[in-house]
């Protein structure tokens, strides 16, 4: 029984049309957009960016610094939501809506300030440790060494203790904490890449080092730290937040989400007969930190997924 043969649909000769690849970014909004928790990380990441570029109008400042929250009064019990006061008051009459919404843009003027400052460090020792090693290398990771071995946070405190209270203290102590981990990572990223063919051959021909490392190292080794950059943004406001509790951050009125739960801790239990009376000036600064930090650790894994080598391959 002879075989039925099926005519080709496509005419002889005709050109045969190639199959569109997806672009790099189409890649990435694809692998984004197929973990939902990423994409809910990436909205709460642009609702705080939207409240706090539009914090003077959803919260008009009336003091000389907008970030100094406005206070009605010294009475040391705290008001409940009502008018004027639509999440209520903390004690000594601070706005907790007023430092709710300018506290997210000391949150991302905090956390940016303090990632940045700790990959600019990390590119100028990490690059000369990891691209030249022999005793820069050394004398750089000891360094390193030193400030790891301490805690981070008891190492902030003493650092804001020694500099004194104030934002921009605390700010630098936090810095100082973090540049150890960047630039021990950026260092690791060179020691893989330095070897590698293409670097060879840049100096085979002669190309200075100083280009070597901006052009050809750096963009090959970046993303690790992207990824812990994000990673660390809602460690970074947890940090401040803390200080600011302790007192040792953020001078009182400050509108800071860890200042506002420092001027509410004497509340936190109630009173006898009613234990969630001021339930309101805990619950406004702790959800506000907890979705802050719930959205960078969210992106954080969405970077991680998106900037994984063996994943840039699949669509």
């Amino acid at each position: 029984m002879s075989a039925v043969r099926v005519p080709s649909l496509v005419a002889p000769g005709a050109p045969t049309v190639p199959r569109v690849q997806p672009s790099a970014w189409q890649r990435t909004v694809r692998r984004f957009r197929r973990n939902p928790l990423s994409v809910l990380g990436l909205c709460i990441i642009v609702f705080f960016v939207a409240v706090a570029l539009l914090a003077p109008l959803l919260a008009h400042p009336i003091e000389r610094n907008p970030y100094m929250i406005p206070h009605q009064g010294y009475a040391s019990d705290p008001r409940p939501p009502g008018p004027g006061h639509p999440l209520g008051t903390t004690e000594e009459q601070f706005d907790l809506y007023y430092g709710a919404v300018w506290g997210a843009r000391s949150a991302f003027v905090v956390a940016l300030t303090v990632v940045g400052a700790g990959i600019a460090v990390a590119l100028t020792l990490g690059s000369l440790s990891g691209y030249y090693g022999g005793w820069i290398d050394e004398v750089v990771m000891r360094v390193t060494d030193i400030f790891l071995a301490f805690p981070g946070l008891i190492l902030a405190v003493v650092i804001v203790a020694v500099l004194g209270q104030s934002a921009r203290n605390a700010m630098i102590a936090i810095a100082v904490v973090a540049w150890p981990t960047y630039t021990r990572l950026l260092r690791a990223e060179f020691l893989r890449v330095r070897d590698m063919e293409y670097v060879q051959a840049a100096r085979a021909m002669g190309v200075r080092d100083v280009f070597i490392i901006i052009r050809h190292v750096i963009p090959n080794t970046i993303y690790p730290i992207i990824i812990l950059a994000s990673l660390d943004m809602g460690g970074i406001v947890i940090n401040f937040a803390a200080l600011s509790f302790l007192g040792l951050g953020a001078p009182p009125g400050y509108a800071d989400w860890g200042q506002l739960i420092s001027l509410s801790h004497n509340w936190i239990l109630g009173t006898a007969g009613d234990p969630f009376q001021y339930w309101y000036t805990l619950l406004v600064p702790g959800v506000a930190i907890f979705l802050f930090v719930l959205g960078w650790n969210l992106l954080g894994d969405a970077f991680q997924d998106i900037f994984d080598p063996r994943q840039r391959g699949s669509v």
